[in-house]
């Protein structure tokens, strides 16, 4: 089976560095956050980069407050399926906005940061906050 990202059904297992934000677009529990004029979803590509900054603790619109985990969270439930355990997480490209990818971004200018690992095929350990200064 081959890794999927389904952007929901998502459970949040465990978090840490809890905090509350105000979203200025649509988010699913699950999804990276970053922050470009407000909350919204990350995003790798070029033109547009937006990097993860936490995970939304919950699904919210714009102008609602939810919760948000920036030190880490274990996401479990439905949201993946066909991982490679202790592989890597990226934010990722394209219109996939919100959503993890196990393929770094190759594009010249992509966010290759990671944002977290698989612990099995269907539950993701996210870091989100952890700066690594040598990637976009």
């Amino acid at each position: 089976m081959a890794y999927a990202d389904a952007q929901s059904g998502a459970v949040i297992l465990d978090g840490d560095g809890e905090a509350t934000i105000i979203l200025a677009g649509t988010v699913t529990k699950g999804d990276l956050v970053g922050y470009s004029s407000g909350w919204v979803r990350a995003l790798a590509t070029t033109a547009g980069v937006i990097q993860a900054r936490c995970v939304a603790g919950e699904d919210g619109v714009s102008g609602q407050r939810i919760a948000a985990y920036f030190d880490y969270a274990v996401i479990g439930g439905a949201r993946f399926s066909g991982a490679t355990a202790g592989g890597a997480l990226y934010a990722a490209e394209a219109t996939s906005v919100g959503k993890y990818t196990q393929t770094a971004p190759s594009d010249s200018g992509d966010s290759t940061k990671i944002v977290g690992y698989m612990m099995s095929a269907t539950v993701a350990f996210v870091t989100p906050g952890y700066v690594n200064d040598s990637t976009v």
